[in-house]
């Protein structure tokens, strides 16, 4: 996908959301152990719900932010995820898997970050930071619900 516009990032990623829930639900059954595959279809939940907001944002931003364009994209690194037919999670452990999703975020939210920075009007940049918080929020919350499921 090309992203020219604020309504393409979010776009994609909100598919890049989607693409990940589907790989670990996909990889969810077929994980060999039990916790793992635990934490896969609780993240695949959570993933799914972050669709939902993503969509949520997309929903309710001002039509001339979602068409602004973005000229520096294509200078940020690419957030790698997942084809969603990928069922590699089924193959990692508890922790390797934690890894990955706490990758992808970290590495959506420096895109955010690095966006807000060069945004050129205030309500894209509003938009911008609004996601990037969204995003921080998000995987703060899983960082506490996966420390609390690693206790058990």
């Amino acid at each position: 996908m090309e992203i020219k516009t604020f309504e393409d990032l979010i776009n994609w990623v909100r598919d890049m959301h989607g693409f990940l829930a589907r790989s670990m639900q996909e990889s969810a059954g077929s994980n060999a152990d039990e916790q793992a595959g635990a934490l896969l279809t609780y993240l695949a939940d959570h993933e799914q719900e972050l669709v939902r907001i993503t969509d949520e944002f997309e929903r309710q931003a001002d039509r001339k932010t979602l068409d602004t364009r973005l000229y520096d994209y294509m200078k940020h690194k690419p957030v790698k995820v997942s084809d969603p037919a990928d069922t590699h999670f089924a193959s990692l452990g508890f922790e390797e898997i934690c890894e990955e999703i706490f990758r992808f975020h970290d590495q959506v939210i420096d895109l955010y970050d690095s966006l807000g920075g060069k945004a050129e009007i205030p309500e894209a940049k509003e938009l911008v930071d609004s996601l990037k918080k969204m995003e921080e929020n998000e995987a703060m919350r899983l960082a506490r619900q996966i420390a609390s499921t690693r206790d058990m």
